[in-house]
């Protein structure tokens, strides 16, 4: 009995990476790196009130867990909002997107921190955005 508990212990422990585990969408053989596959979209602007809102959508960014492309909301030269336009059916990418989202909006450029766990979506964000950003001038 007193080696049943840590068996079953060290069993459950051993499982949860397997459990976690989501294999990439890639067709091919090996690994394609992520890179940019659209070019971002014209700016198209509104004003209202003598402020200029412009919308830009990002780069279409391939990544190894799937698609990513994002559109950037400009109130001037402020960034208002961000939101995906594609990104990877993942539980982590889900649940980073709102991080990588607020990491924006606070540092007001694409000079943001990966969220942990999602190093391939964050990447793959960054680069989308900072397409956008170009776009914007």
């Amino acid at each position: 009995m007193k080696r049943a508990l840590p068996v079953l212990v060290l069993s459950v422990a051993g499982l949860i990476p397997l459990w976690r585990y989501a294999p990439s969408h890639d067709t091919g053989s090996s690994p394609a790196p992520a890179r940019a596959a659209a070019p971002a979209s014209t700016p198209s602007a509104s004003s209202s009130g003598g402020t200029t809102t412009t919308v830009v959508s990002g780069s279409l960014v391939d990544t190894e867990k799937g698609p990513v492309r994002v559109e950037v909301t400009f109130d001037g030269d402020e960034i208002a909002s961000v939101r995906m336009l594609q990104q990877p059916d993942h539980p982590q990418t889900t649940a980073a997107v709102p991080k990588l989202i607020e990491e924006t909006l606070r540092a007001q450029s694409a000079d943001i921190d990966t969220v942990s766990g999602a190093t391939v979506t964050s990447d793959g964000y960054k680069e989308s955005l900072q397409a956008a950003l170009d776009a914007k001038g």
